[in-house]
């Protein structure tokens, strides 16, 4: 009998996780291993995987996010926090250090296309061997995968609402669109000769990522571990903030030799990077776009893809629209639309799916994968559910067409 209710939940699972990826204008989702079937065991775990919302808990949220956007931030102090944004961040990293955020470490399952391909393959074969391991050592068959990876614990769920810090448990996404850069003919004959510029950190990588937003360092240096180990890799990292910069170059991890990180403020233009456009292999914006007033957002996508090569990868991950952290906003912190301040001075936005497939593909990138990740996340211990709502996107910059191939103009 146990047998088969193992198998008909198992059965159940799958065919729920099926529906809820089928799309008829966006690419498969990734599979979660961890579906709520039961309601009357949902605070066995602090997070459920692909929850499907009603009707009416939509129209709930909604209504509360409307409710807590009427009394508006005044002018001048929206002003304010647009003019001294770095400060209210830099003050972030003072008070917090580098102790608020755990590490992403599961960007690897989310993002493999962040590491080159020789050395993407080999973490794969890492991980099917610890699935293999995990497997045997527990002979559990509802629970295949990394079940506990991404678990926070119940107090830092519950009181720090800043940060996505799970991910959907797999990196299934739509690979007709997504050409690897590393088997492109065009790319390697790239790569293969020298940047004609001067000498810049990193000029002598042929993979190079940039993080934006890079905070403490909670995605370099889960990158680091890995790419130190990667000959020919290199890895940049920026922040407006001075404070978080300062905690990257001060880890005892932070090696010059493989990482270079700045002070840079992306929504400045007339900026320069330390090093040339269309050098990146791979550009990581990860829970970041969303603290920049959403009149600058476009110029700062613009500006990035610049940098990309042709075939390069920029890998999005933010916050979502009725994301539980929008709609425990207070009346009073709303600067504009789906746009608060926090009260320590930090702003956040909260996007939609036809948002961010609107702003990447006006820079010119291509869709590869564009979702919405629905959680729920429980504090076992306060008996409180939050659902948890973001958006999760993969854009491409195109390959350039040979110069032989375009045709001359008539004589």
């Amino acid at each position: 009998m146990n047998v088969i209710k193992r198998l008909s939940a198992s059965y159940l699972r799958k065919s729920k996780m099926q529906q809820r990826c089928q799309s008829n204008r966006r690419p498969t989702a990734p599979l979660g291993s961890r579906i709520l079937t039961d309601p009357t065991k949902v605070f066995e775990h602090n997070m459920w995987d692909h929850m499907q919302w009603s009707q009416e808990e939509e129209e709930r949220a909604r209504e509360k996010a409307t409710e807590n956007s009427l009394v508006r931030v005044q002018p001048e102090d929206q002003d304010k926090y647009e003019r001294e944004a770095s400060k209210y961040w830099n003050e972030f990293y003072k008070t917090h250090k580098n102790n608020f955020f755990k590490d992403r470490n599961w960007l690897f399952l989310e993002f493999p296309e962040i590491l080159p391909k020789g050395r993407k393959d080999q973490m794969n074969k890492e991980e099917k061997y610890c699935c293999h391991v995990k497997l045997n050592a527990t002979n559990n068959c509802t629970n295949v995968g990394f079940p506990a990876m991404f678990e926070e614990g119940e107090d830092y769920c519950q009181n720090n609402l800043v940060d996505g810090l799970t991910s959907v448990q797999g990196h299934a996404y739509n690979k007709s669109q997504a050409e690897p850069v590393t088997d492109n003919k065009h790319v390697k004959n790239c790569e293969q000769e020298p940047v004609k510029q001067e000498s810049f950190p990193g000029s002598g990588a042929t993979y190079r990522i940039l993080e934006v937003g890079c905070g403490a360092g909670n995605s370099a240096f889960p990158i680091l571990k890995v790419i130190c180990n990667t000959p020919g890799a290199f890895l940049y990292c920026c922040d407006f903030a001075l404070g978080a910069v300062e905690l990257v170059k001060s880890h005892l991890s932070y090696n010059s030799a493989w990482c270079s990180a700045f002070v840079h403020d992306v929504c400045d233009d007339s900026l320069p990077y330390p090093f040339p456009d269309e050098i990146l292999d791979v550009i990581l914006l990860v829970f970041v776009l969303s603290a920049i007033h959403p009149d600058r957002m476009q110029g700062v996508v613009s500006r990035l893809t610049k940098l990309l090569k042709p075939g390069g990868m920029l890998l999005f991950r933010d916050y979502g629209r009725y994301d539980t952290s929008q709609l425990r906003f207070k009346k009073g912190r709303c600067l504009s639309e789906n746009f608060y301040v926090r009260g320590d001075g930090t702003r956040v936005y909260f996007f939609t799916e036809d948002e961010v497939h609107n702003m990447f593909t006006l820079a010119g990138l291509v869709e590869v994968q564009n979702l919405v990740d629905r959680r729920l996340q429980v504090n076992r211990k306060k008996k409180v559910k939050m659902q948890r709502v973001w958006i999760q996107g993969k854009f491409q910059k195109p390959f350039q067409p040979p110069q032989n191939s375009r045709r001359s103009a008539p004589s």
